[in-house]
């Protein structure tokens, strides 16, 4: 079977920029490069604490090295290649081009309390679940630490400027559940979180408790992440309740089946102190009937859990459509019976193929 944790072995790798780093590395990195290491703190607050990328008015470094000093720190990772709206401009998916050629999304999402991006943790995905478009590419590569919080950088910019369709604002929430599973990815979404989390001029400031990390159940990993002590939600993408039926639908369960996962994650609730969520994509006459709501609501009964049921966003190719809406309401119903807490996901972006499981980063 696959070994989807075991990072890639890249011939090529991204350009290195601060974000990589700690500010402590980052001075290390400026030096390595022949700049100063204080300029590396001077640079940081350019691109962290005041969200600029114009390297023109970066008037503290010398005119005469400031765009070399500027490209070797913070080079372009991102290029946008397609920006597409739906929702009245509420929702923004933006294809951006990496480096190599390849390509990965992120989707910025405006509500009235709150602005939210979901980003991307690698290039494709090697989890292959049959019923989420990004699953369907393989896994082309993992981004690096400076390529994710890139997307947080961006999409923080594309709120600030006033872009969005009720004026400036700010972003709040970060979801890793772009193209990608991210645990696969653990190093560089850790590294990335600390760069997204931590005051300005080290990160971006937004709180880790406003983060929300999304597996397919990689166990291992669930247990570092516990370990390193970071107080960002996890999000466990289970979609069934018995592992004959997860065996299909996301086939790392043959690996680590619904008892590890759900053990791990309470686990993590517990030293962490947040409450898990759990992800539940709803397919019509295959995960959705009244017995299946009756098996996970056993699984769930008494934990400190929150259930997100999705309904079934359409994907090329896909044999599998959502569930009907009485069989949605029913779902809910049994859950909320059970003392549950269920939300059933808003659709937002799937228009633009920006909705859960859609994402497929095409340049058409």
């Amino acid at each position: 079977m696959f070994n989807v944790i075991e990072e890639l072995k890249e011939t090529k790798k991204p350009p290195k920029h601060i974000a990589d780093f700690s500010l402590k590395e980052r001075k290390e990195f400026a030096k390595e490069l022949g700049i100063p290491g204080f300029r590396a703190d001077q640079v940081s607050r350019h691109w962290f604490a005041n969200l600029n990328n114009d390297f023109s008015s970066w008037t503290d470094l010398p005119n005469e090295e400031r765009n070399q000093i500027a490209a070797k720190l913070t080079p372009q990772l991102l290029t946008e290649k397609k920006l597409q709206k739906a929702d009245q401009g509420n929702t923004v998916k933006t294809l951006w081009q990496l480096y190599d050629g390849l390509f990965v999304e992120s989707v910025l999402m405006h509500y009235p309390n709150r602005t939210t991006i979901c980003i991307s943790s690698q290039a494709g995905c090697g989890m292959a679940c049959p019923f989420c478009a990004t699953g369907q590419l393989g896994l082309k590569r993992n981004l690096s630490a400076a390529e994710i919080v890139s997307q947080v950088q961006l999409g923080s910019i594309y709120a600030a400027t006033g872009q969005l369709p009720d004026g400036p604002s700010r972003l709040s929430n970060i979801v890793f559940m772009g193209m990608g599973e991210p645990l696969a990815n653990f190093k560089a979404v850790v590294q990335s979180i600390h760069a997204i989390h931590e005051l300005p001029p080290n990160g971006l400031g937004i709180s880790a408790r406003n983060i929300t990390v999304s597996t397919v159940g990689l166990v291992p990993k669930i247990n570092e992440l516990a370990k390193i002590g970071l107080p960002v939600r996890l999000a466990v993408s289970l979609h069934a309740p018995k592992d004959e039926l997860r065996n299909t639908l996301v086939p790392v369960n043959q690996r680590y089946p619904i008892k590890d996962v759900l053990n791990a994650s309470w686990n993590y609730a517990q030293i962490i102190g947040r409450r898990v969520s759990i992800e539940y994509a709803l397919i019509k006459e295959i995960n959705d009937q009244k017995i299946h709501a009756q098996q996970l609501a056993k699984l769930l009964k008494g934990k400190d859990v929150h259930v997100n049921l999705i309904p079934l966003n359409p994907t090329p190719g896909s044999k599998w459509t959502a569930s009907a809406k009485k069989d949605e309401s029913n779902f809910v119903t049994i859950l909320q019976d059970s003392e549950i807490a269920v939300t059933v996901r808003d659709t937002r972006g799937r228009e633009i193929d920006g909705a859960c499981g859609q994402l497929a980063a095409t340049a058409n």
